[in-house]
């Protein structure tokens, strides 16, 4: 076993809740993901991975679910009392959704439900998962309910209350975003860069992003970007601390533009990057690219 910290997230949960979209957001957020994986496999495959030096740091997240057989989803809990006696901190995080949105996102989707061929109808399949999972369920250290959320308001609660909040310090979410789809909900501080010059009005940039080459050289050619940078960095890196300091696990600045495509997202990708050397763990969201 690796001698660095290591930490495995569990994510189970019903088909359909967004199992696939919380293991995406963890392998963005650096975690070495495995979905399906056969619970016989946890052990021996966590071992594996711990013994890599490699870019994950000692986190791994994985995806078990319904598709795993009755019998060996039983033994789940035993294999995470052993990977615990070993040093393992780890987490089963159970996503949960109401039945009703559950037949909309399959009627939408149009996919089958793992169950099916055993069962008559999607109700009964659905209802067969619950029984199946309801063990699982009752040992989670966390059940998140995605009835209400939609992709990017998932990926949100999957940084802040289950990545972030198993991370020792203060962790910072930098999301770019668009005024003109509405402002972050949860966002601690949000800064306006519409006063900054936008290449939307550049014909050569305007279908590119705050991520491409041509876009971060066209900004680091105005001084007034990197002026604002500047100050947005002076102030979280002065006022950061005493968040921390009053035991906050996580802190959400977010940063708009009109369209949310090149000027906030430039300047979550700088600031992500100046602030990364003195901070702790540091996430990027860019809402409208996302």
């Amino acid at each position: 076993m690796s001698a660095q910290p290591t930490r495995l997230i569990v994510v189970t949960g019903l088909s359909g809740s967004g199992k696939t979209i919380a293991l995406r957001t963890l392998e963005d957020l650096g975690y070495y993901c495995a979905d399906n994986l056969p619970v016989a496999l946890l052990g021996p495959f966590v071992r594996e991975v711990m013994t890599q030096d490699s870019w994950h740091g000692g986190r791994v997240a994985i995806g078990i679910d319904v598709r795993s057989r009755h019998a060996e989803l039983s033994r789940l809990p035993a294999m995470l009392a052993s990977l615990a006696a070993e040093g393992v901190r780890y987490e089963l995080v159970y996503l949960d959704t109401a039945d009703e949105v559950l037949v909309k996102r399959f009627a939408d989707t149009r996919r089958r439900h793992p169950l099916s061929p055993v069962k008559p109808t999607l109700a009964a399949a659905i209802a067969e998962e619950r029984r199946l999972l309801k063990p699982l369920a009752s040992i989670a250290d966390r059940v998140l309910d995605t009835s209400a959320l939609n992709v990017h308001q998932l990926r949100r609660a999957i940084a802040t209350e289950v990545a972030a909040a198993g991370t020792p310090g203060l962790s910072l979410l930098l999301e770019s975003f668009a005024y003109r789809r509405g402002l972050p909900a949860d966002a601690d501080f949000v800064f306006d860069a519409r006063c900054l010059p936008n290449p939307h009005w550049q014909p050569e940039l305007r279908p590119l992003s705050g991520r491409d080459v041509a876009v971060r050289t066209f900004f680091e050619g105005k001084p007034e970007v990197g002026a604002y940078a500047d100050d947005v960095l002076g102030f979280l890196t002065r006022w950061l601390p005493r968040f921390e300091a009053e035991q906050r696990h996580y802190v959400v600045v977010a940063i708009g533009c009109t369209g949310g495509r090149h000027r906030s997202v430039y300047l979550v990708e700088r600031l992500a990057a100046a602030l990364a050397p003195a901070h702790g763990e540091i996430y990027t969201f860019h809402r409208e690219l996302d």
